[in-house]
């Protein structure tokens, strides 16, 4: 019992933290790269796949703030950021998403591709 509560508070410390992030805007050294993965960023079916399993869980219904899939106005408001910026919050996680937003085995490309498709960009 002592051991749940100990895990139980320290999950509780894990989300507090995560919550209470600086915004913080990658330099331009970051930005670059970030912008190539968008060139050649592609949704596949295995994408799709991961993305179901770990966007989706929050970007469907809007869940804990995250833009919801396909509202073009919201997203157009991320989008004035750059994608690289979009990029770089999920990779560093950002407001209320973590880290790789649960998708501990994507690729910065897929990460762009499924940026691309949540914001209607590859329509």
């Amino acid at each position: 019992m002592a051991v749940n509560l100990k895990v139980s508070c320290f999950i509780l410390v894990l989300i507090l933290v995560g919550c209470d992030r600086e915004q913080v805007v990658p330099s331009t050294a970051e930005i670059e790269p970030l912008d190539r993965q968008f060139e050649t960023a592609i949704m596949s079916v295995e994408i799709m796949d991961k993305w179901a399993r770990s966007c989706a869980l929050c970007h469907v219904n809007g869940e804990g703030g995250a833009p919801r899939m396909g509202d073009l106005a919201v997203w157009q408001e991320r989008l004035a950021q750059g994608n690289a910026t979009l990029l770089d919050h999920t990779l560093k996680g950002y407001a209320r998403m973590p880290p790789l937003g649960y998708c501990m085995d994507c690729e910065e490309i897929e990460f762009a591709a499924m940026i691309m498709f949540m914001s209607g960009q590859n329509q």
